[in-house]
């Protein structure tokens, strides 16, 4: 499965799906100040897709290789479950390509998401809070069920188009921004996508590279979008014997971080950027106090205008 040729005019990009991808490496200065100068860390800003995260590029490949399958035309409604910002790329990619999208949204995401949801012109429905994800996959099952002859159900947990989004596109940048030195990856654990595509393109490249999975550390969490993988549905596209290492991160931890990188380095992120980051520097620190060298990417998916409600911003 092979996404279009996004090689376009850099001063023009003619359709909204050529913005997607081409996310620039962040570095930091006051959070990372005490590491050796041979141990870096470095951030992908997927905030600057068009739909404002990462999980554009698992949308588009799935809507792009279900147009070429022909599983989604017209006349069909495009139906997924989504914390969030999936949901917010298919609205989006929906309005501009003419596809109606249904979507099952757990009913604690968070205003903004779910204002944008609207704005795209989305049609929601909200699944109970206390179920989170997997309350809202099951209901997405449901009416998928019940009206088979209506729908394409793009199945982003399942749908192998997910993760090779990022074998084909995240996973080549990192290795080109880098020049190969990159020595650790590190994402986030929702759908598992980002993890599993970005981390076999870098492992073809070097299986040397150290692939590590990140978490909440308990079933009972504040971290929305990520997944606490013992206690919750496995997505299908998620292979637990792949990551190298798999780092637990608490709550508590992850909005401190938050604050911080808004505070000391300028960076307003959301919650699972900020997790990523609490991991990334531990990994970071370990290899300083081993004496090790490494260039440690992982991702930023979302900037935070879409958390701002929450409370955790005033500690």
């Amino acid at each position: 499965m092979a996404l279009p040729n996004y090689e376009v005019d850099p001063i023009i990009a003619e359709f909204l799906e050529h913005q997607i991808g081409g996310t620039p490496l962040l570095a930091f200065r006051r959070i990372t100040a005490h590491l050796p100068a041979n141990v870096a860390i470095y951030a992908k800003a997927e905030w600057t897709n068009p739909g404002g995260s990462v999980k554009d590029r698992a949308a588009f490949n799935i809507i792009r290789q279900a147009e070429l399958s022909g599983e989604l035309t017209r006349d069909k409604i495009l139906v997924d479950s989504t914390s969030g910002n999936t949901g917010i790329a298919y609205a989006m990619l929906g309005a501009a390509r003419g596809y109606r999208v249904k979507l099952f949204v757990p009913a604690n995401a968070s205003p903004e998401r779910l204002a944008i949801l609207r704005a795209y012109g989305a049609d929601l429905e909200l699944t109970d809070p206390l179920e989170g994800s997997d309350g809202a996959i099951l209901a997405a099952r449901a009416w998928v069920a019940a009206h088979p002859e209506r729908s394409f159900y793009a199945n982003q947990y399942n749908n192998p188009a997910n993760w090779n989004a990022h074998y084909l596109t995240t996973g080549v940048e990192i290795w080109e921004q880098t020049r190969g030195r990159v020595t650790h990856f590190l994402a986030g654990l929702g759908t598992s996508g980002t993890l599993m595509g970005t981390g076999r393109r870098l492992k073809h490249y070097n299986p040397r590279i150290q692939v590590i999975s990140i978490q909440p550390d308990s079933p009972f969490h504040g971290l929305e979008g990520l997944k606490h993988m013992p206690t919750a549905i496995k997505p299908g596209i998620y292979d637990e014997g792949f990551a190298d290492r798999n780092l637990g991160v608490s709550t508590e931890a992850t909005y401190a971080m938050a604050r911080r990188l808004a505070r000391e380095e300028g960076y307003l992120v959301g919650i699972s950027a900020a997790a990523a980051m609490v991991a990334a520097l531990q990994v970071a620190e370990e290899l300083a106090a081993r004496g090790e060298p490494g260039v440690i990417v992982t991702l930023f998916p979302d900037n935070a205008y879409k958390y701002l409600s929450e409370s955790f911003w005033t500690g």
